[in-house]
């Protein structure tokens, strides 16, 4: 092993909404201090109550990326397991969210989302509290 995940950093306009956005889906705790970096006006963290940490940094004009689009490619993006996927859209789309693929009519145990920065992600149904491992993910059209 070479090195350690410390997070995953996402591109942004404004870091103080986006991590809040992702705490109201993930839970944890926002700008937790945290010896790896210096919290700041361009910089806000989320400690997820599962243990991962999302970070977001400021960037000038931020462009988000478009899904579906080949010219704009969505380059990543995050799959977050919920076990009830018309609760979790509902609250996912109260916090800011934006529903690019409701998978209506497919039976897909998934949907299509882009956070108030424009970063797709998905929630994944998985049942009896396990994530849904080796489940498909949707990838840029």
């Amino acid at each position: 092993m070479i090195a350690e995940l410390q997070c995953v950093v996402l591109d942004c306009a404004d870091p103080a909404r986006l991590a809040g956005f992702y705490h109201c889906l993930l839970g944890g705790e926002v700008d937790r201090p945290d010896r790896r970096w210096a919290l700041g006006d361009g910089w806000a963290t989320l400690h997820t109550a599962a243990g991962p940490v999302l970070a977001f940094q400021r960037v000038a004009d931020h462009r988000p990326p478009q899904w579906g689009d080949p010219a704009h490619p969505q380059q990543f993006h995050l799959d977050f397991g919920v076990p009830d996927l018309d609760a979790a859209q509902t609250q996912a789309v109260t916090a800011g969210a934006v529903v690019l693929d409701d998978g209506a009519g497919t039976g897909r145990p998934w949907r299509i989302y882009a956070d108030p920065a424009g970063h797709p992600f998905c929630l994944v149904q998985h049942g009896n509290g396990e994530a849904a491992v080796g489940q498909a993910s949707p990838r840029s059209a």
